[in-house]
């Protein structure tokens, strides 16, 4: 694009600054970036492919795809659609809304369905993004600041729950779930660790997932009730595959196949370990991750607001 000199540029901060482009013109192009970072993301009904990646990508793969990769999407979205596009943003927010909720339902329910464990991990990350992308476009304090750090809180108990699976995997050559019983009475610290990762991915209170989320929905809950409260079904429903698949899996008495699961050796609790404590330090005490997200938030809605009619109902975050 051009700037207001007719310098050609691709300076993000400039063709923002600049607003030139025609209304029709913007909301094109908005549509444009959606699309290609919604495949990115991946936001329903463009989701489709991230199932099968994750079930043929080996651990590590699953890990920078989950914890990196998917990122970007919603980072494209929040960068480059909201803040070059801002009116077209508003413009296009009950779309946006309608599939983010949709994706979140049909994620948690198909992952409900699944009988592969990395499958059900790689579902449940449709429905996560599904709220990143709800708060990304309600344009609140609240909702695009817990947005944003539920963008590292997926990245870091998502990738933890791939890491497991793919523990489980190298020990039982099968992620089948009917295959795996009673992995808690012959694996008890790995079962320890496979149950803080999951409740912290369900959104348990005093973990890393309940902050993120807690501060979308109260966040997103003015600009866009009906939605939220659709999709705090999610919530419900996350709680209900992720305990169930863990029931099945750590509970019960081991067949023969699984009484010789090994326990974790010392690499693999030091890594773990690693996460847990993220897990565990951002859930109670999430102010220092906030205090960096949200100066560069607030200039993100202030410069929304200066260039539409929208005005966000509620200003800055809880207990400011």
């Amino acid at each position: 694009s051009r700037d207001a000199v007719g310098e050609i540029t691709f300076d993000v901060v400039r063709l923002a600054e600049q607003g030139s482009l025609s209304v029709d013109a913007g909301r094109w192009l908005f549509v444009a970036f959606a699309i290609a970072f919604a495949v990115k993301v991946p936001l329903f009904p463009v989701h489709t492919w991230l199932p099968d990646a994750h079930t043929q990508a080996p651990t590590a793969g699953s890990v920078i795809l989950a914890g990196v990769l998917l990122k970007m999407g919603t980072y494209g979205l929040l960068r480059f659609g909201v803040y070059l596009f801002p009116e077209a943003s508003v413009w296009a927010r009950p779309m946006l809304y309608t599939l983010a909720v949709i994706g979140i339902i049909y994620g948690a329910i198909a992952a409900t369905m699944q009988k592969d464990l990395k499958r059900l991990v790689a579902y449940s990350s449709v429905a996560h993004l599904g709220f990143i992308v709800l708060g990304t476009f309600a344009l609140t304090d609240q909702s695009v600041s817990g947005g944003v750090m539920q963008m590292v809180n997926h990245g870091v108990s998502t990738g933890a729950l791939f890491l497991l699976v793919g523990m489980i995997y190298e020990r039982r050559h099968t992620r089948q779930i009917v295959e795996l019983r009673g992995l808690q009475q012959v694996a008890p610290v790995f079962a320890g660790f496979f149950m803080i990762v999951m409740l912290s991915s369900i959104g348990l209170p005093g973990l890393n997932g309940f902050v993120g989320e807690f501060l979308i929905l109260i966040g997103s809950f003015d600009t866009a009730r009906w939605w939220v409260i659709i999709g705090t079904v999610g919530v419900v429903l996350a709680a209900l595959y992720l305990l169930w698949a863990y029931q099945r899996v750590f509970h019960g008495e081991p067949d023969e196949a699984n009484r010789g699961f090994a326990e974790l050796r010392l690499r693999e609790g030091l890594l773990l370990s690693a996460f847990v404590a993220i897990i565990i330090f951002t859930g109670v005490y999430p102010k220092p991750m906030l205090s960096r997200i949200e100066p560069s938030v607030k200039a993100l809605i202030e410069h929304v607001e200066a260039r539409t009619d929208y005005r966000q109902p509620v200003q800055g975050l809880a207990g400011e």
